[in-house]
């Protein structure tokens, strides 16, 4: 019988596979990186008024942290049994709990109507937003990855991928919309709440489509296999204690792998937003522009930097990104503080292509480091832990290196500094393109020679 992860899908049925994930992961992202715009532009006034904008910005991104702080948990609840029940349903729990986080924080009073209240309602409903997000990113690559063929899977797996920029598109285009046909005193005093409420049709719209797509056939394939073994008396560990006792060096080439690349999204994103408008002066409506437009190129192009990932090695296309992003650090924001619209979209435009580098083949790359019965958890598990250390502080030091040094060259060199780390943990690491996921007992870094990529131009090194 052949094994279904290396016998190719139908494209009918793999695009009905990755439509559901991307529009799922669209949503997810679009309700997380909607709090992120929010902290950066309303939050510290409505649930963190101080005399000191800085410190009002630096409180409200603290909250945005803790939900980074949530994703962790989130990926062991999620990755424990969506390695024992299965993906799918994990990943409709995911978006349910996203989007009524999400829909409840467009309801909330804020800090003039209730106090101090407002901030910890708000405090609470970001933790529950984290949770259901560190159990998305896992299941959402893994289902697809699992559905694809070993061949093509890079250009297939990072289709998810593209629903962080694909989220980010959409709440950065709302909020740019309300910002051009509202005053500021109208989007402060209430606009600010569309988006937010807009998530509930959006989650209605993800369940009808997610709900259609079928189990991964080899997640199934490994269940039966369990059972059977169960039958006879074998007992199944927790996956969560058995991806650390065997496959424990890929959760760290993991968390070194998504490290540089958490932390350079969440500061072309999320901290840009702050400097143009806080240290600059400038509109928020340049920088959201400029995010909105750079967020369309990301889209784009992490599917094809995906299928480069199939043709040259997951190692190759990620370093490219990581090198390019350390020299990139410098470069942006001295394009910045020209002040110039069209400088500025030109800066996070080339900052995202560059991000896309090392984000585009991450899904596949991941995936394809752990066996399938603890792969939720071991993916999961190592992106959310790089997420705490990467995107939860990258703002928060950004914001706090620029108020002590007046200056973004310290931003700069923080931001080269990890996304080398992640070009250390690439080189370092084994390369896994064409690897079958029906196969077992194959940590990261016990790949067979003859499953590796011929074309990768740094296979030999490490």
């Amino acid at each position: 019988m052949t094994s279904p992860a290396t016998t190719a899908p139908s494209s009918t049925g793999i695009r009905r596979v990755v439509a559901a994930s991307l529009i799922g992961t669209t949503i997810e992202w679009y309700d997380f990186f909607l709090y992120g715009s929010a902290a950066a532009l309303v939050f510290n006034q409505l649930f963190f008024p101080t005399t000191d904008p800085m410190v009002g910005t630096l409180l409200a991104f603290l909250t945005y942290a803790i939900g980074f702080g949530a994703r962790p948990l989130g990926g062991v609840v999620f990755g424990h049994y969506g390695d024992k029940i299965g993906r799918k349903k994990l990943l409709v729990l995911s978006l349910l709990l996203m989007g009524g986080a999400t829909f409840a924080m467009g309801l909330l009073p804020t800090h003039a109507s209730i106090g101090v209240g407002a901030p910890i309602l708000l405090t609470l409903l970001r933790l529950i937003q984290g949770f259901a997000l560190g159990g998305e990113w896992g299941g959402a690559v893994l289902i697809v990855s699992e559905h694809g063929d070993d061949k093509n899977r890079g250009f297939w797996a990072s289709w998810p991928q593209a629903g962080a920029p694909g989220g980010n598109l959409l709440a950065t285009g709302v909020l740019a919309l309300l910002a051009a046909f509202q005053s500021d005193e109208a989007f402060l005093a209430w606009g600010w709440r569309i988006p937010f409420l807009l998530s509930g049709l959006l989650v209605v719209i993800g369940l009808w489509i997610r709900v259609s797509v079928s189990e991964s056939p080899v997640f199934l394939e490994a269940r039966a296999k369990a059972e059977a073994q169960a039958a006879v008396g074998v007992k199944e560990k927790a996956p969560v204690a058995e991806v650390f006792r065997t496959n424990w060096r890929g959760v760290l080439t993991a968390i070194g792998t998504r490290l540089g690349e958490n932390i350079a999204y969440y500061i072309l994103t999320a901290f840009l937003l702050v400097y143009v408008t806080t240290h600059l002066g400038l509109s928020k409506s340049i920088a959201l522009n400029a995010v909105l437009i750079g967020s369309a190129v990301h889209f784009v192009t992490i599917p094809a930097w995906g299928a480069l990932s199939d043709r040259i090695g997951r190692r190759s296309v990620t370093l490219i990104g990581a090198l390019g992003m350390a020299g990139w650090a410098f470069a942006f924001f001295a394009l910045l503080d020209t002040k110039s619209a069209g400088v500025i979209t030109l800066a996070v435009t080339i900052g995202l292509l560059l991000h896309g580098a090392m984000y585009g083949p991450q899904a596949a790359f991941i995936s394809e480091m752990f066996d399938t019965k603890v792969r939720y958890s071991g993916a999961a598990m190592g992106s959310q832990l790089a997420s705490i250390i990467g995107g939860a502080l990258a703002p928060i030091i950004a914001v706090a290196l620029l108020h002590d040094y007046g200056s973004a060259m310290p931003v700069s060199l923080y931001l080269g500094a990890t996304v080398l780390i992640t070009a250390v943990t690439v080189v370092i690491a084994k390369e896994t393109s064409g690897r079958s996921l029906a196969q077992e007992d194959n940590p990261a870094g016990t790949l067979p020679a003859q499953e590796r990529v011929s074309g990768d131009p740094i296979q030999t090194i490490g």
